[in-house]
């Protein structure tokens, strides 16, 4: 269905709403599992401002319309139309309703690409506006949903929805064999890809929930997880070690106290419960929150419970980074929504390699890019 009573030409809504859906599909890797969404202000059919969702957990593509409008020197009463490709949000999250700061400009008219498919959120802000007086319009079929935010899609579907879990992107760095461990000559026998990529790396740790992670490569690599600049040292994920049987050092580095100008989340070790009183006890004394959860069918603290875990706390995007091994167990489970690998100017290596593995996986919205030396792949994992 097309807007009706407008004085807008359907040829513009149509040009405008085809770019924003486009540009705002660019984002999908940094945003999800939020939706891709575009906004434009316009003042009769003159566009002032297009507005994105860029950074998961950021401002909403409405707000940012709103504030470049701001700035481009037409006064807010003559803002008459606010565009959008999916329904403006109504509820507080990481950010504030958009339906608020759509009524705080002065807009009288706001016209919706289409109605958010959260069955929990759907129609409300087209309510919330209507309600306020505002003139709603729906111009369907142009930005639609399984173009602009299919991962959107699946993330507010039954199934998913049914047993709700984290959004997991799982990341890794591997040599052109797939090998996460390079040769014991390269990198000091640990690192495979580039300063570049690491910075990335650091960006990616500031924009999750949490940062998963299991015993073996806590004893392999005694790693930090924390967040430094580049990134956003300021909101740091919780750690969470995954040690089924309490192996992890209580004088790792994760243990130490925070640096200047580094984040660093708490630290969660889930466990099975009933094991080693004196190994928690130690544990818990060096910092640590430990949590004991049920046993899976290979003796691994069970995945199934570590995701309601993680919701329950309020977990809603976590980085995986961790060796083949509960790599792998991620996969089989299917609780990898998203990856970004790292492949650095590195041959051969040590250990298990994920090649043919990765080559069977069926990649969807899939990226290729360079940074520094490395070639990096983004794709989503969904169904």
């Amino acid at each position: 269905m097309r807007a009706t009573q407008t004085a807008l030409d359907e040829t513009l809504l149509t040009t405008l709403f085809e770019s924003l859906g486009q540009e705002a599909h660019a984002q999908r890797f940094e945003v999800a599992p939020n939706p891709c969404v575009g906004a434009a202000v316009l003042a009769g059919d003159r566009v002032l401002s297009r507005g994105f969702h860029r950074v998961w957990g950021g401002p909403h593509a409405e707000v940012e319309a709103l504030a470049l409008a701001a700035e481009s020197g037409v006064p807010q009463d003559e803002w008459t139309t606010l565009a959008v490709t999916l329904e403006p949000c109504s509820s507080v999250g990481k950010q504030p309703a958009c339906t608020e700061a759509i009524l705080r400009s002065g807009i009288r008219r706001v016209i919706v690409g289409a109605v958010d498919p959260d069955p929990r959120s759907r129609g409300a802000g087209i309510q919330r506006l209507r309600e306020a007086g505002l003139q709603v319009d729906l111009f369907e079929g142009v930005s639609t949903l399984d173009r602009v935010t299919p991962h959107f899609v699946q993330w507010t579907s039954p199934d998913r929805m049914r047993r709700p879990r984290p959004w997991t992107i799982a990341k890794w760095a591997q040599t052109r064999s797939g090998h996460l461990i390079p040769p014991a000559e390269v990198g000091g026998g640990r690192w495979i890809s580039g300063p570049a990529s690491l910075d990335e790396v650091h960006v990616l740790r500031g924009r999750v929930d949490a940062i998963v992670t299991g015993i073996s490569t806590v004893l392999a690599d005694d790693p930090r997880f924390s967040v430094r600049p580049p990134g956003d040292p300021s909101k740091p994920p919780i750690r969470v070690v995954l040690d089924s049987v309490l192996r992890t050092p209580p004088n790792a580095r994760l243990f130490q106290p925070k640096e200047p100008h580094e984040g660093l989340g708490g630290l969660h070790i889930l466990y099975q419960a009933g094991t080693n009183a004196e190994r928690y006890r130690l544990l818990e004394a060096a910092g640590a929150k430990l949590v004991g959860l049920h046993v899976d069918d290979n003796d691994h603290v069970s995945l199934w419970d570590v995701q309601a875990y993680l919701w329950q706390l309020g977990v809603r995007r976590v980085l995986l980074e961790s060796g083949p091994i509960l790599l792998s167990r991620y996969l089989d489970h299917g609780f990898v929504d998203q990856v970004r690998v790292y492949t650095g100017n590195v041959s051969g290596g040590r250990g298990e390699t994920l090649g043919p593995r990765l080559a069977q996986m069926r990649f969807e919205e899939r990226a290729d890019r360079e940074t520094g030396g490395d070639a990096v792949l983004e794709a989503f994992l969904y169904d």
